[in-house]
């Protein structure tokens, strides 16, 4: 019988569908080694970024966390409070300790859908099992950090979260690298499970860099009753950023949303969008979309929504902002009805700052740059993220800068 390994073997040339092809042979495997250590014990520069992808290093702030850094696992523990309630290993520990795992593992993405999910079985290094378990409500979030500390490193990780029956619970992630790391790739595996009537808020946060590449593959099913929500924000430079999660509102009246910011800048590439299936009776979903992009970035923002089933909705919103002449952002919606009673819509608007609302706040007293940055950070908004307020606080500061850097 064919293996995971044999289809991935198979597939380990195969390009992806959309984003630019990449040579896997121009990339290193030779990590750094790092021991495991408290996250309070990290080197200054490496938790400063890390906070400003959300990692706290104050583990009260957090009902559990995980932190690898390039090949390593330096970090995974459950604080007291919430012992019994949550799960957080490594992903290669956790395969070990539950045989049932293996009825999870590579069931969502496919490991031959391209060459970046079969390197992701063929090179594997590490990554998280997250498991909330069922009935339990966490009520401080969970986080996870994959960190770059080696310039051009090949990191491929594949992630598990398994939201158990009635459970509820708030996850962050941030993927971030060292300030001394150009260049690189990372492949990032992620397959969710939302159990019946659980909730879960999955928070993902990229910071990257001019010449870095980023592959990250997921998939979610959702159970009767169950509802997930993903937030994700990409903010800094970036060579290439392409993803395409799907969900897959399987149980009845299950619930998906996805909400996206995302900035381009300099020369990035980023085509970044979301799928949401409905297969079952009463099923919603939700895409928000906010793209801004200026230098020569090129953005692609795509939404696809799927109706299996009558008494089904979904929506799909794409707001685009250019700030410059040479950007480029291209709104792809899809939808695709296959029965009666699937309602499906979709709206998208891209074009620049309004000259309306900057002589608006102009007569306000605002300068015109300072007008010009306001509207900016409005339209980059991530309060209805619903976020923890440290996180938030981190995020804003960000976008400040952001839109200060920007006009």
């Amino acid at each position: 019988m064919p293996t995971n390994k044999d289809a991935a073997l198979r597939a380990i040339n195969k390009p992806a569908d959309l984003g630019p092809d990449l040579d896997l042979s121009q990339y290193s495997r030779n990590p750094r080694n790092w021991e495991p250590c408290p996250l309070s014990n990290l080197p200054k520069d490496v938790l400063e970024r890390a906070l400003e992808v959300g990692i706290a290093s104050n583990k009260e702030n957090r009902a559990a966390s995980f932190f690898q850094i390039d090949h390593s696992v330096i970090f995974k523990a459950v604080q007291d409070a919430f012992e019994n309630k949550v799960e957080i290993m490594s992903a290669k520990e956790a395969l070990e300790k539950y045989d049932w795992l293996k009825d999870y593992w590579w069931k969502i993405v496919k490991v031959d859908a391209d060459k970046y999910t079969a390197l992701a079985e063929l090179a594997w290094d590490q990554g998280y099992f997250i498991r909330i378990l069922e009935d339990q409500q966490v009520t401080i979030p969970l986080q996870a950090c994959l960190y770059i500390s080696t310039d051009n490193l090949n990191q491929n990780v594949h992630n598990l979260i398994v939201a158990e029956p009635g459970s509820e619970a708030q996850i962050i992630t941030g993927c971030t690298i060292h300030s001394g790391v150009r260049r690189g790739l990372h492949v990032g595996i992620t397959e969710f499970y939302i159990k019946e009537d659980a909730k879960l808020a999955f928070s993902m946060i990229h910071n990257w860099a001019q010449n870095f590449d980023s592959r990250p593959r997921s998939g979610a099913i959702i159970e009767d009753d169950a509802t997930f929500i993903s937030n994700y924000m990409s903010l800094k430079p970036v060579k290439s950023i392409q993803m395409y999660p799907v969900a897959y509102c399987k149980g009845v009246n299950s619930r998906v949303r996805f909400n996206n910011i995302i900035y381009g800048s300099g020369n990035s590439y980023i085509d970044v969008g979301s799928k949401i299936i409905l297969q079952n009776e009463g099923c919603r979903g939700e895409i928000i979309s906010r793209a801004i992009a200026t230098d020569k970035a090129q953005i692609y923002a795509r939404g696809f929504l799927q109706g299996e089933r009558g008494n089904t909705k979904a929506h799909l919103e794409c707001r685009g902002l250019i700030l410059s002449d040479e950007a480029i952002i291209y709104a792809v919606p899809e939808l695709v009805s296959k029965v009666s009673g699937a309602e499906l819509s979709h709206e998208a608007a891209i074009g620049k700052i309004s000259e309306e609302q900057v002589q608006y706040l102009m007569a306000r007293g605002f300068s015109k740059s300072e007008a010009e940055s306001l509207i900016v950070r409005g339209f980059m908004d991530a309060s209805t993220f619903g976020l923890p307020k440290d996180l938030e606080m981190e995020i804003q500061k960000t976008l400040d800068l952001t839109a200060e850097r920007t006009l």
